[in-house]
């Protein structure tokens, strides 16, 4: 039998650690159940991971990786406005391969069980909105409103996180052009909210319409 057949590969065990982490907690991590999951033997774990807590590290990491490097990139990226650089952040909240919003969940919940899962989480926060407010900064906001604002962005959205918010894409799309306005203090151009549309498959209304509204039918433009 090939090796891999039957002892599984490290990014199958995380994999199928994230699945359980994400569906059931962290107590739902357990090598037997994944073990059961992969159709492989139970020893065969110790080939990628010493014990227990190796995996659940390697699960933290991954969530650093993703969601804290998802916003700081976001927070990177070019954009000629302060309302286009805030659009960068939205495609967080819209786009799952950027940031997780279920893992962000889910390990947020572990963290009301482990002092050091909590620990890691405060330092992803503080990592997070520094980089928002260094965006503001860049934008020559200064130190005070670029913090309360970058605050006020990353906030908001944790909240919808941590209250599991269910809000359908369409209405949260007609939304986004009136958070800009509140969070930056400038409206999206046209222009700028037909490229974010653009990212997310969704079409804008005429601009006779609405000027800034946009469509919820999920087609390519």
């Amino acid at each position: 039998m090939n090796e891999t057949a039957w002892k599984g590969s490290r990014e199958g065990w995380l994999s199928s650690a994230y699945e359980a982490l994400v569906e059931g907690g962290v107590d739902a991590v357990k090598i037997l159940p994944l073990a059961k999951k992969l159709n492989v033997s139970r020893t065969s774990f110790y080939w990628f991971f010493t014990d227990r807590e190796q995996l659940l590290d390697a699960l933290l990491a991954n969530w650093k990786a993703k969601n804290t490097s998802g916003i700081q990139g976001r927070c990177e990226a070019y954009a000629e406005t302060i309302a286009e650089a805030m659009l960068n952040i939205m495609d967080c909240w819209l786009d799952p391969q950027i940031f997780d919003s279920q893992f962000e969940f889910a390990v947020r919940s572990w963290a009301l069980q482990s002092p050091e899962v909590a620990a890691q989480v405060l330092e992803a926060d503080e990592a997070r909105l520094s980089a928002l407010a260094a965006m503001f900064i860049k934008f020559g906001f200064s130190d005070l409103d670029a913090e309360v604002r970058a605050r006020t962005v990353y906030l908001v959205q944790i909240g919808y996180i941590s209250m599991n918010t269910r809000e359908d894409i369409a209405l949260r799309m007609r939304r986004i052009p009136s958070y800009v306005q509140i969070y930056t203090g400038h409206a999206p151009q046209r222009r700028e909210m037909e490229r974010f549309a653009s990212r997310h498959s969704f079409i804008l209304e005429p601009e006779r319409d609405a000027p800034a509204g946009i469509r919820g039918a999920n087609k390519e433009v």
